[in-house]
């Protein structure tokens, strides 16, 4: 018997890692009207931008103008991704509700990724997390590469648990465990959690699949044994990695929230809303989605 939780909850990243890659420019009102439209589903969480600088991602580089023009539903967290105390600084002007700090667990995407080395870059996050705790504001991190690095191949589970264990002193609350290129498989999967279990409290840990070899769903179920309730997700399978031949995107939130529902997981998630959110971005982006929920609604129209 499969050991299933009664409830999961989703993390849409779609609004920020979905779209960072994305060559087509989306008009900063298509980004707040799909962003209103997602919370109108039944999400209750919204990462809708970066508050990088806007020469590495010229996709968000209204990042400022997004947050103050969305209708903010109660009971849903908006969170941004902030790389550095002068995003954090804009970020804050917004009224953000939770701070989001990234690195790699792999010396060489790190560098290629952030421009720093992992130990220059922990000063660099751990003046952000200060800065967003004393403005109040909940941080979550996420470690890139935990299962695997484009440059330096296999990263071992004892350098991911090194860096998730610096993220966890500095004060982050939540910690989302990346497979940035798409390279996990469930066996992996639970090896990695079985060691992380062991350290951290699964309360804090969310994980982030990419679905490059469609395998997303099937680690989801790992993670799901395993006692992990919270997922990243992209709308649509929006996303990917620059790093990865062929990366199709995120872990699609329709696939998720739709395996979920079949097996009787509640997720809080109106299935009928997402898919009309799905095909907003759709049409703003002029390509096909590559969810599977997507390509069924796509060929049934």
């Amino acid at each position: 018997m499969l050991q299933l939780p009664e409830s999961v909850t989703i993390k849409e990243v779609g609004p920020r890692d979905g779209l960072q890659n994305e060559t087509n420019k989306i008009a900063t009102e298509d980004k707040v009207a799909w962003i209103d439209q997602l919370s109108e589903a039944g999400l209750s969480y919204i990462e809708i931008s970066s508050f990088v600088h806007p020469k590495w991602i010229p996709q968000l580089a209204d990042a400022k103008e997004v947050a103050q023009a969305i209708k903010r539903n109660p009971g849903i967290t908006y969170a941004a991704l902030v790389p550095n105390l002068k995003g954090l600084e804009r970020a804050i002007e917004t009224e953000i509700d939770e701070v989001s700090i990234f690195m790699s667990s792999s010396e060489t995407h790190n560098k290629k990724n952030i421009n720093k080395t992992i130990e220059e870059t922990y000063p660099v996050l751990q003046e952000v997390v200060d800065g967003a705790k004393q403005a109040g504001k909940t941080v979550r991190g996420y470690v890139s590469t935990v299962f695997g690095c484009p440059y330096d191949g296999h990263v071992p589970v004892e350098q991911v648990l090194r860096v998730c264990d610096r993220l966890f002193e500095m004060g982050i609350d939540e910690l989302s465990l990346g497979d940035t290129i798409g390279v996990a498989d469930p066996k992996h999967v639970d090896l990695v959690l079985k060691e992380v279990k062991q350290h951290f409290s699964f309360d804090q840990i969310a994980m982030h699949f990419h679905n490059t070899r469609g395998m997303a769903l099937a680690n989801v179920l790992v993670s799901l044994q395993h006692g992990i309730t919270t997922f990243d997700g992209a709308l649509g399978g929006l996303g990917g990695c620059p790093y990865a031949k062929g990366a199709s995107g995120n872990l699609a939130t329709d696939d998720l929230v739709h395996m979920l529902h079949q097996m009787g997981v509640e997720t809080g998630i109106q299935q009928d809303k997402l898919h009309e959110s799905a095909a907003f971005i759709q049409r703003k982006l002029g390509k096909e989605l590559p969810s599977h929920q997507m390509q069924v609604m796509n060929r049934s129209s």
